[in-house]
């Protein structure tokens, strides 16, 4: 099929999304040249807006617009207890569930040697000093049941038992190798009430 330069320009960005293969390129580049360019423009301006104002909250980085995201300004969370995840998408499936009022932390990714990821890039530091300085009594390890973020948890688990804070995981309910992003609101919220000591799920 021939295309101008432009078009398959675009269609090679579109296919670098994530499930976005060449006929699914194909249809939205089409579409987007279908649509009037005022409403294109509004498109490209949000993404732009997106990559220019966002950052990382400096606490616990999830994504944010200020120094500190409103989930860790937020005066009626409880500051005790922290809910660790490997990224801001299974923050916000945690925090859909409506289950859970406490503080998050985002690691930014899990362990994974095979992708070149070992402690050192993740944010486990940061974790381990808030733990050390915020009084934090409770650390739920809400990471995917996976190979790679079970090894994540019993790692981060080993560096936190020193410090005293009792060490809970999601209860059964989230599906061995499954994803938290894709479970439903009530699977999750089931699995935060029903959290149990990290160390009775690792023997």
């Amino acid at each position: 099929m021939w295309l101008t330069p432009t078009l398959s320009k675009l269609m090679q960005e579109l296919e670098k999304l994530p499930g976005v293969g060449p006929k699914t390129a194909q249809r939205l580049a089409f579409y987007i040249l279908s649509r009037p360019k005022e409403e294109m423009l509004s498109l490209a301006n949000a993404i732009i807006d997106v990559k220019e104002r966002i950052k990382t909250c400096k606490r616990c980085f999830n994504f944010s617009e200020e120094e500190l995201c409103p989930i860790c300004t937020d005066e009626s969370r409880e500051k005790s207890v922290i809910c660790v995840v490997a990224d801001a998408l299974d923050l916000m499936a945690v925090e859909s569930s409506g289950a859970y009022k406490g503080l998050y932390h985002v690691l930014q990714g899990v362990i994974s040697p095979l992708d070149g990821i070992g402690p050192e890039e993740l944010r486990i530091k940061e974790l381990i000093e808030r733990i050390k300085t915020e009084g934090v009594s409770e650390v739920i390890l809400a990471l995917n049941p996976t190979v790679e973020g079970e090894a994540t948890a019993h790692y981060i688990a080993n560096l936190i038992r020193p410090l005293g804070v009792k060490i809970t995981q999601l209860a059964m309910g989230i599906p061995a190798g499954g994803d938290l992003n894709y479970a439903d609101k009530m699977t999750i919220a089931r699995a935060l009430v029903g959290r149990r000591e990290f160390t009775e799920l690792a023997e």
